[in-house]
């Protein structure tokens, strides 16, 4: 039997809705707004590179451009509606999901002892107890309130000093939360004074297989269409197999149905979806025309192979690359207008001279940068400069590059 088949402008569309990033980028972006948008998302990811802003404000900013970084201090720290865990990396999550990563705090519990044995400084093991009990007699404390006598490293995350690697450890396998951040380094605190006990409670989280039924309804419900292994990494906790093993008993259900997705090159892949996708509003209408910046880290492009396979656009983060062999640039963004990702930005905020720079722009393939595409380029870029924490816009004089 031949399977449906969705085509590429109307899975992009899907995708776009699922990532709050079909409809116009308005509307209030703090308290119950906020936290009701992170839900849509499942978790934002954080990140300490502020070459323009964080990735997580700019995540949130680029779906909700009021938005300014002390909501999300407010939520997280004075409210508590988000709690910080892993998925694929370090991210806010709201709190109501807390039960739903006793098995990735089980499970980080024991690999996590096994790894980092071998290749992190010996003697953390020993560490875990004069940490629990540095904090529960002195409140919340980060990594240079404790182990203040051991030798330390070079400060990379290969070269923690033993007490250093104890608080992560017990913060992964759920001993302690992180209760927030100070200059982005993470404070600890127990988990019984952060947690409610109700959320916490290792009696009445879900079991192995209620957490897997949870990670995979809740990932195709925010992707729109998902290959098992993309269910998986959605959270980052259950197995390809167990992704897999979901996948039979739901289309043995009929809660999903198989499906081809036409990528960008007019090829197909397999996927599953819900049976009533074809009737999802977002199909039937264009995307947002607003142009606006992503973050590098934006949970709709953190995939990267999905991302060139839907959208045609071919992204590595250059971070890491040195500099001469860099195609691009240290930390460029990518432009989404419409459901096309129509180029990338190479920009950084300069504020002790309160400017905004931006040194190139590289168009995609095919992809005309006229004047009104400019002008939009031009109100994006002043809609960000408060976010930025600057006031003016600079550029290059041959900022705008031939496609690569």
């Amino acid at each position: 039997m031949t399977r449906p088949v969705l085509n590429n402008t109307a899975a992009r569309r899907v995708f776009l809705d699922r990532h709050a990033l079909h409809e116009t980028p308005q509307g209030p972006a703090h308290g119950d707004a906020l936290k009701s948008l992170i839900t849509r998302l499942g978790f934002v990811q954080l990140d300490s590179i502020n070459t323009v802003a964080r990735a997580h404000d700019l995540i949130l900013f680029s779906r909700r451009p009021r938005y300014r970084p002390g909501a999300l201090d407010r939520l997280y720290i004075r409210d508590r509606a988000l709690f910080e865990h892993w998925t694929h990396d370090a991210a806010v999550i709201p709190m109501q999901f807390y039960p739903q990563w006793h098995l990735r705090r089980t499970r980080d519990a024991e690999r996590l002892k096994k790894a980092w044995s071998k290749d992190r400084r010996a003697g953390f093991e020993g560490q875990y107890q004069s940490v629990l009990d540095h904090i529960r007699k002195n409140g919340p404390c980060s990594s240079s309130d404790v182990g203040t006598d051991e030798k330390k490293g070079s400060g990379g995350w290969w070269d923690w000093h033993p007490s250093k690697t104890a608080l992560e450890y017990l913060w992964r396998s759920g001993a302690l939360a992180v209760t927030g951040r100070s200059g982005f380094q993470k404070r600890y605190d127990l988990t019984e004074r952060v947690i409610d006990e109700a959320l916490a409670d290792p009696a009445h989280a879900p079991d192995i297989e209620q957490t897997i039924d949870w990670c995979c309804n809740q990932a195709l419900d925010r992707l729109g269409f998902a290959s098992h292994s993309e269910l998986a990494a959605f959270w980052g906790h259950i197995r390809p197999a167990e992704a897999q093993a979901w996948v039979r008993r739901a289309l043995a259900q009929g809660t999903i149905i198989p499906v081809d997705i036409q990528n960008a090159d007019g090829s197909l892949r397999g996927a599953y979806v819900r049976p009533d996708l074809s009737d999802d509003p977002a199909i039937k209408s264009p995307p947002s025309a607003r142009l606006r910046i992503l973050s590098p880290f934006d949970p709709a492009l953190r995939d990267r192979k999905r991302a060139e396979q839907l959208f045609g656009f071919h992204y590595r983060i250059e971070v890491f690359v040195p500099e001469a062999k860099r195609t691009y640039g240290y930390y460029v963004f990518p432009i989404l207008q419409g459901d096309r990702l129509v180029g990338r930005i190479d920009m950084k905020a300069f504020r002790g001279e309160d400017t905004l720079k931006i040194r190139a722009l590289w168009p995609e393939p095919g992809t005309r940068w006229g004047k009104g595409r400019k002008k939009a380029l031009e109100a994006e870029l002043a809609r960000i400069l408060p976010l930025a924490g600057v006031s003016r816009i600079n550029f290059a004089p041959d900022w705008l590059r031939d496609p690569v």
